[in-house]
């Protein structure tokens, strides 16, 4: 009696991990491949319904390499500019166009978002700023 409980346990764990590694595959296929794509505190991705110019512009394959880049470097890339622009736009920072330009409004927007989460206000792109907008 316990061979036949153990082997019918074994058989439903084998079971259940085949069925968690087809969900995983079958999630993959769905999953986004923008890197800049908008993520929350859980790595979830939150991207807008709307295409915007910026969208199409080179980017990196891989998230990670944004992280070692400079700020200063990051603001001249259109793509980097604009998936920051929109997430001051979602967040209610910023309410001009998404091109993709480090403009004076751009950085109006991020020196309220430093304002509002008690960073120190120079309404430059620092790290505290990329954590808060989760962006690389």
């Amino acid at each position: 009696m316990k061979r036949i409980a153990l082997a019918l346990i074994l058989s439903l764990g084998a079971t259940v991990a085949q069925a968690d590694e087809f969900d995983v595959l079958s999630h993959d296929v769905f999953r986004p491949t923008d890197s800049l794509a908008q993520r929350d505190e859980y790595g979830l991705v939150h991207q807008g319904p709307h295409v915007n110019a910026t969208d199409f512009a080179p980017r990196y394959h891989w998230r990670w390499f944004y992280y070692f880049k400079a700020p200063e470097q990051l603001i001249l890339e259109p793509a980097y500019v604009g998936s920051m622009q929109t997430a001051l736009r979602r967040l209610g920072y910023y309410c001009g166009p998404i091109d993709g330009v480090f403009t004076p409004a751009v950085s109006d927007a991020i020196a309220r978002l430093q304002k509002n989460y008690s960073m120190r206000v120079t309404g430059m792109l620092n790290d505290p700023v990329r954590r808060a907008l989760h962006m690389p």
